[in-house]
């Protein structure tokens, strides 16, 4: 059916005042992003009113498609539609963009606005998180309608996206839509605004390739549309496109549309000063002129145009409607899924969640990636909404799901694909893979994890620090975590990351120091279900002896005594490998009669976050000399040592040679550290 064919001179003039809304928003504030709100302004409108399957009074309806701006410095081009549908912006938000405690911050804020589904801003991040949120939908659709025909599940929904130019311009958009085309993600339907602008004016300037021929190639179904003859956005060739996208269930859509941006103003038009500053007075009173509006009139609204906007909230009650009533129906006949899909919404766990978690006996080296692939696969057992992946490392990470099948669609010649298997390969895209983390976790449902080396961290932070701020339980293993890596050589050696990732507020940074840490590591990782990143040794590493030291429970609290004895003079403080040569030191210094503590600390943050007294009781102040050790640089360890604090640590790269010659060369044994310790005292 024709989504216009109801089309009236309101639904014009909707999109005619939005234009004029995006202009006065940004001029009363004094900065913003005018351009591109007015460009888009019918198309938002046209996907918002006639094809995006949504319920304004109810933005976390579980049938509803979910809708994400890439471009988010246009954020009025989502809070427009918001105030239009009914979402609870209302004119004076739209009034109040980019001011302390608005709704309407600069770029839209996942949880803060409703009907924002993630934060959006840093350029290429919403394509690529919606594609996890693609690939979150057919894994989803897998734990409760496996046998559903093709689009009959009430777990059948698109992600609709809207980007720009520089959306298609960063690496990060295209390592996700080339996986994208892999994974045949027919759900995913992305509009891209080719307006040719950008801050430094046209695009041609360093971006003269044909996109959509680059997307042909990953495997898209591409649609282009050209503007009018006057330069607005041609709503009938939209809408068929739109129309189209849906149908294509077999690829995911590209919808390649020709604008010109702050249309129709009449000199900043198609000019890249619209892009990121408001117009002036007179361009606006000389915009709305044209488009037939009262040139003194600001933040004008009509009752009648919104009103007639707001329709599209009945709509989406009659929807939302009829969906839980099949929704009815498939409970009754589905009850096992159906109790699954009430613990999965509910976020919880079922009683015997951490039942097969194992416990590592002392006796037997064991590195801590090893330790951390029986646990994820002791966890998948209990836990079926757990998946994952690696970015082409998974035997190196310990990242598959044993029996798992690989994520893949039922086109793939891989062995073992399944749509909805459980392991991920992700390709050796580290920033995608975090991107589409995040998106899994957005979606709402599932639990995953991917995984890298340590030192790839860093092609990966943005989507890391998203995570963070939208506060999100995306997990992020990195494992070959430091010069233990050996032979491999400093490019392969983290040694700033430890520090780079801590400064990260709200990430849980975790360096388990045996696999028993590890084991308790993930539990709280599961059970905190918010950002974490833990980190794991290549290297075998010793199991502590449980029975001589504190049990590794202590790992929730974040630091812990690990072994003590009765009248320490000094504080040994070590994460993940280095954990087992303080309890070295602590026995050679014994020998000496030098009696010191030794505190394992796998996660600073979660430390922190324990009262003044467990703290004291573990770092005491009167015993003043406390030594921190750890492979790598000494930056934010000075709050828990002190100024008379000494910190081991490695503040230069590696080299490439055996793990057990670079600890020894760069002062990570028992000698030197005992001879610093004698010193200090």
């Amino acid at each position: 059916m024709n989504a216009l064919a109801d089309w009236t001179r309101l639904d014009d003039k909707a999109i005619t005042y939005a234009r004029a809304l995006a202009a006065d928003a940004v001029q009363k504030v004094g900065n913003g992003h005018p351009g591109t709100a007015m460009s888009l302004a019918p198309v938002a409108y046209l996907l918002f009113q006639r094809h995006l399957i949504h319920d304004p009074s109810d933005p976390t309806w579980m049938g509803r498609d979910r809708f994400i701006l890439s471009c988010g410095h246009s954020s009025l081009t989502l809070y427009t539609q918001l105030f239009y549908s009914g979402y609870g912006l209302e004119m004076h938000d739209l009034m109040s963009l980019r001011t302390w405690g608005s709704l309407t911050p600069g770029h839209p804020e996942y949880r803060h606005t409703a009907g924002v589904e993630m934060t959006t801003g840093p350029l290429g991040q919403g394509v690529a998180t919606a594609v996890g949120m693609a690939m979150a939908a057919r894994f989803e659709r897998g734990l409760l309608d496996p046998d559903a025909a093709s689009q009959s599940s009430l777990f059948d929904h698109c992600i609709w996206v809207i980007c720009s130019d520089g959306d298609m311009q960063e690496g990060v958009t295209s390592e996700a839509s080339s996986l994208a085309g892999t994974q045949a993600l027919g759900n995913l339907n992305v509009i891209y605004d080719d307006n040719r602008i950008s801050i430094e004016g046209d695009t041609h300037n360093a971006f003269t390739e044909d996109v959509s021929m680059r997307y042909r190639a990953y495997g898209w179904h591409v649609i282009e549309v050209a503007t009018a003859s006057d330069g607005r956005v041609d709503i009938y060739a939209l809408d068929s496109a739109m129309l189209a996208a849906k149908k294509e269930t077999s690829k995911p859509t590209l919808i390649r549309l020709k604008s010109v941006i702050a249309w129709p103003a009449p000199t900043l038009r198609g000019n890249g000063k619209s892009h990121g500053s408001a117009l002036g007075d007179d361009e606006i009173a000389a915009t709305k002129t044209l488009l037939g509006l009262d040139p003194d009139e600001k933040f004008a609204m009509p009752m009648e145009v919104l009103a007639h906007a707001r329709l599209v909230k009945e709509r989406g009650v009659q929807r939302h409607s009829e969906w839980n009533k099949a929704f009815s129906e498939w409970e009754s006949t589905n009850p096992e899924r159906a109790n699954l899909l009430k613990r999965l919404h509910a976020r919880t766990l079922p009683s015997d969640w951490d039942l097969n978690i194992p416990t590592f006996s002392a006796g037997k080296d064991i590195a801590t990636r090893a330790a951390s692939g029986e646990v994820i696969n002791a966890l998948a057992k209990t836990l079926p909404e757990l998946w994952g992946g690696s970015a082409d490392l998974a035997g190196s990470n310990n990242t598959s799901i044993d029996g798992g099948n690989s994520f893949l669609p039922n086109t793939s010649a891989i062995k073992d694909a399944n749509p909805y298997g459980r392991i991920i390969h992700f390709g050796i895209r580290e920033h995608a893979m975090g991107a589409i983390i995040n998106g899994i976790a957005l979606h709402g449902l599932s639990r995953c994890f991917g995984g890298t080396f340590a030192v790839f961290s860093d092609y990966m932070r943005p989507a890391v620090r998203l995570a963070a701020i939208m506060n999100i339980p995306s997990t992020f293993v990195w494992t070959h975590d430091s010069v233990g890596v050996g032979e491999d050589g400093p490019t392969h050696q983290p040694i700033e990351h430890f520090a780079a990732l801590r400064a990260i507020p709200g990430l849980d940074v975790i360096r388990p120091g045996d696999a028993n840490e590890v084991a308790e590591a993930w539990r709280q990782i599961i059970l905190r279900n918010r950002p974490a990143g833990i980190l794991l040794s290549r290297q075998n590493l010793p199991v502590c002896d449980r029975t001589v030291c504190a049990p590794a429970s202590g790992t929730a609290k974040g630091a812990y005594i690990l072994k003590d004895c009765k009248n320490p003079v000094a504080i040994l403080i070590a994460t993940g490998s280095e954990v087992s040569l303080a309890l070295d030191v602590q026995t050679a210094l014994a020998v000496d009669g030098i009696d010191v503590r030794v505190v394992s600390a796998p996660c600073l943050e979660w430390f922190a976050e324990q009262d003044a007294t467990y703290k004291e009781s573990v770092l005491p102040a009167s015993i003043k000399l406390k030594v921190s050790i750890e492979v790598g640089i000494a930056q934010g360890w000075r709050e828990l040592i002190g100024d008379s604090g000494v910190a081991i640590s490695l503040e230069h790269y590696g080299a490439s040679a055996d793990a057990k010659r670079l600890f020894s060369e760069f002062g990570f044994s028992v000698e030197n550290i005992t001879q610093r310790i004698k010193q200090a005292l």
